[in-house]
C-alpha cells in the first residue's frame, strides 16, 4: 500500500518561509567579520603612518607632516566609519547587542535606524571627502587642475547627497518617542 504525502497547509509553509527570510539576516554575519578586519588593516596602516611621522620628526617638511597627519586623521575617520556600518547595521539588520546601560554604549545606537544610519554615513564620508580635499589643495602645485576640479566636484556631489538624504528623513514620518 502506497502512502500518499498530504501537502503541507498554507499556514505551515508560510511559517516556513518566513522562518528562511527571516533567519537569512544572519548571513551578514561573516561580512561584518570582515569589515572588521579591514578595520585591523587600517590600524595597522595607522601604525606605519604614525612611525613615519615619529621617525621623519626632524627631517620632514612642514607640508610633508602635514599630510601624514592628515592622512593619520583620515584612517581615524574611516575607522569610525567601519564602527557605524559594524555596529549599526549588524543593530539594525540583524540582532540586539543588548548593550542598555552598559557605560561605553555609544550615545547614537539607542536610536540608530536605517534612516538615522544613512544620514551618519554620509556625514561621515563628506568628512572623509574633505580630508581628501584638504590633502589635494595641499598637494596642488604638483597636481593638475583636472585633478582639483574633480575632487572638487566629487566632494560637491557627496554634500548634495548628504543634504538630499538628510531631507527626505525629515519628511520621512517618525515614530512618536515614549
Amino acid at each position: 500500500m502506497k502512502s500518499e504525502a498530504l501537502p503541507l497547509p498554507v499556514e505551515t509553509r508560510g511559517k516556513f518561509l518566513s522562518t528562511i527570510l527571516f533567519g537569512s539576516r544572519w548571513l551578514q554575519v561573516p561580512l561584518y567579520l570582515g569589515l572588521i578586519g579591514a578595520q585591523l588593516v587600517y590600524v595597522v596602516h595607522f601604525m606605519v603612518e604614525l612611525e613615519h611621522l615619529v621617525v621623519g620628526t626632524f627631517i620632514l617638511s612642514e607640508e610633508a607632516i602635514m599630510l601624514i597627519v592628515l592622512g593619520l586623521i583620515d584612517v581615524v575617520m574611516i575607522s569610525n566609519l567601519l564602527i557605524m556600518v559594524i555596529v549599526g547595521g549588524y543593530e539594525t539588520f540583524v540582532s540586539r547587542l543588548n548593550l542598555e546601560g552598559h557605560p561605553d554604549e555609544p550615545e547614537w545606537l539607542s536610536h540608530v535606524n536605517a534612516n538615522v544610519l544613512k544620514v551618519k554615513l554620509a556625514t561621515a564620508i563628506i568628512g572623509i571627502s574633505s580630508i581628501h580635499l584638504l590633502k589635494t589643495f595641499i598637494n596642488a602645485p604638483n597636481l593638475a587642475d583636472k585633478v582639483l576640479l574633480w575632487q572638487t566636484v566629487i566632494h560637491m556631489a557627496f554634500i548634495v547627497s548628504a543634504v538630499s538624504i538628510a531631507y527626505i528623513d525629515k519628511l520621512m514620518p517618525h515614530p512618536a518617542k515614549h
